[in-house]
């Protein structure tokens, strides 16, 4: 689902020239009127480090700016500013929403400052044409923050979002509907709301470590009351992540969850977002929907406003899993599994070529002593394979024979066809030292007659540097330095995806590949702690399609995909946000190690990609998707 940040970003920032915002402008909230766009937004002064309590200008009020095309702002000014003592602390984060004929902008009143949870709660602005503030309200009397008012009735009542608790955890986005508007800030109504406020808690939080906060105003769609809202990763950890998320609520019942993400819209990536006042913060603060996409505001790094767009279809298909189909599972699996004398601790990881309308595997297989030999496997339809009876290849050179009991050998095979050649690049590992990435070749004759005449094997990944998951591109590609072709060789260093151009597949044992970043996990998601390439890429004419392999904290594999441009494949066109297969089935969940699924190998064929890959390091899967609908997957 394509979320594209604003090239303009940020699109307001502070300025030092207006001293009740020369600290930070953030947590926008646009209101459309007329022809343009209002945004409030929180501004925050320099501390006043020597004033009393009764002379302290409070650090944050709510300003305003106005803009034709909701990039390009101007005409800032202060809209909100303390007055009464519920909010003599400060006024923060406003939420604007048009309602039966003004606006209602919601915001968090601070006492004092600076606050205790006590301190902190909801109060309300009511203006009709945002030159002057007409009415204000306090709303709750306990621990809230973050209210939102949705823009219509929904069965006769006005209904409203709100966190409750967000300061004394666990808090919790709640729903409340009222009869008419003065009800919003009646004592009596939220003493009695309050008094059990759990039963109208929207089931959000995914675990006990993880804290929600009410985001943008609900927006309405056909399928349902779109909200985005901030989902806080680790909370109570020192490694805590602020993340965009997105629900659907019930178009007839707020207080029904419909559908919900599973992974974010937004992390932190850009440097406005990860680094200012408050470092690796994305927080949803508004929303405009104009036609088939949404306009989705936020704060970033509490310093900057921000604004990306969402487009709406492929949204929703997601918090309604409409869109889950990803690769289907041969009804064969597991296609290889142990039953040879050399391969009982398991089958796996098998890199594939398609060679002569067949599709041609080598896979990993553990012979009892735990060294890793490689079989060979051959199909006509890519589901049903007949094996070799013995290892085709097996340890040979210093660097990957064993040196004391426990795991060695030759590991996790990528196939590449390039003239009349078949280079498999590896890992070899001899027990002690770190893992290396090493290459051998057969002659594409000899491979699809079965004679295992293979060329020597050689290191061509420097050494004591943990390096695995390495493929041969099968075309050479511009060195974006030089302009030369080169061959382009994908590999892991540590955690991440690194690339290195060659001149030359002919290597010495005495020269190593380089490492340039290429793609690296992406904090909060499926992929957050590692990621690795699966399979050498298969060409289609809208991009080199090449799937990975993401971990998560968790230490679940899961596979996703890259398309990378025809013209120059070191650039990444799209990469999709959700895993397009991930462990399943018990062969996937349960095996030597559980929650695996790994892909060495890939090939087209009849318009399908045919995805060879290890189950639970134990067994041998195959998984098909048509590649029309593999390229869809990147727009959604």
């Amino acid at each position: 689902m394509p979320v594209r940040r604003y090239r303009q970003n940020p699109v307001l920032g502070p300025v030092s020239s207006h001293p009740w915002e020369a600290q930070a402008v953030f947590n926008g909230c646009p209101v459309q009127m007329g022809d343009g766009v209002h945004l409030l937004y929180r501004a925050l002064a320099y501390p006043h480090p020597y004033s009393t309590h009764k002379e302290f200008i409070p650090a944050s009020c709510i300003g305003i700016a106005s803009s034709k095309d909701g990039v390009n702002f101007n005409g800032r000014r202060q809209f909100i500013v303390p007055e009464h003592e519920w909010e003599a602390g400060g006024c923060e984060d406003p939420r604007a929403t048009y309602f039966e004929g003004r606006y209602f902008v919601f915001y968090t009143a601070l006492a004092k400052y600076p606050p205790g949870p006590e301190d902190i709660r909801i109060g309300v602005a009511l203006t009709r044409d945002f030159k002057k503030v007409e009415e204000k309200h306090l709303v709750t009397n306990f621990n809230s923050k973050a209210m939102a008012l949705f823009p219509e009735r929904i069965g006769g009542k006005i209904w409203a979002l709100l966190t409750a608790h967000t300061d004394s955890p666990p808090s919790r986005i709640c729903v409340a509907s009222f009869n008419s508007p003065e009800e919003m800030w009646s004592e009596s109504y939220w003493n009695e709301w309050h008094g059990s406020f759990e039963k109208h808690s929207l089931p959000l939080a995914r675990n006990g470590e993880d804290l929600v906060e009410v985001g943008a105003p609900p927006i309405k769609t056909e399928s349902g009351w779109l909200i985005f809202f901030s989902y806080i990763r680790g909370y109570f950890t020192q490694d805590k992540l602020f993340t965009v998320e997105a629900a659907l609520l019930d178009p007839s019942d707020p207080a029904k969850v419909t559908g919900q993400s599973r992974y974010p819209l937004l992390v932190p990536e850009e440097y406005y977002e990860r680094v200012g006042y408050v470092p690796n913060v994305v927080f949803p603060s508004g929303a405009l929907r104009k036609k088939d996409r949404v306009h989705l505001y936020y704060g970033g790094a509490d310093t900057v406003c921000c604004a990306a767009t969402v487009d709406l279809d492929p949204l929703l298909d997601e918090l309604l899993k409409r869109n889950e189909a990803g690769f289907a599972r041969a009804d064969a699996n597991p296609v290889i599994s142990p039953s040879l004398p050399w391969e009982t601790n398991g089958t796996f990881n098998p890199g594939a070529v398609l060679m002569g309308g067949k599709v041609h595997l080598l896979y990993r297989a553990m012979t009892p002593d735990s060294t890793s030999v490689f079989g060979y496997a051959r199909s006509g339809d890519g589901i049903h394979f007949n094996r070799s009876a013995e290892p085709v290849y097996q340890p040979r050179a210093e660097f990957e024979m064993k040196r004391q009991p426990g795991n060695s050998g030759c590991e996790d095979p990528r196939l590449t066809a390039i003239g009349d050649r078949v280079y498999v690049l590896y890992t070899a590992y001899e027990g002690t030292g770190v893992a290396r990435v090493a290459m051998t070749w057969i002659r594409a004759e000899d491979l699809t007659a079965m004679k295992w005449e293979w060329a020597g094997p050689v290191l061509i990944s420097p050494p004591e540097v943990y390096d695995k998951d390495a493929c041969i591109f099968p075309e050479k590609v511009k060195d974006p330095r030089t302009g030369e072709e080169r061959h382009l060789i994908i590999h892991r260093v540590a955690n991440n995806m690194d690339y290195a151009l060659v001149s030359s597949l002919e290597f010495d044992g005495r020269t190593w590949i380089d490492s340039n970043r290429w793609v690296v996990p992406r904090r909060g998601s499926w992929d957050s702690v590692k990621v690795g390439a699966a399979a050498p890429p298969i060409k289609t004419g809208r991009g080199w399609i090449l799937l990975y392999h993401g971990v998560d904290e968790r230490s679940v594999y899961r596979v996703g995909a890259l398309l990378l441009s025809l013209e120059n494949p070191l650039e990444v066109l799209a990469r999709t946000r959700q895993p397009v297969f991930e462990p399943e089935e018990a062969y996937e969940k349960l095996g030597v190690v559980n929650n695996v699924v790994f892909p060495c190998g890939a090939v087209e064929m009849k318009g399908k990609v045919f995805m060879y890959y290890g189950a639970g390091d134990r067994v041998i899967g195959v998984a098909t998707l048509e590649t029309e609908r593999l390229l869809r997957l990147f727009h959604s």
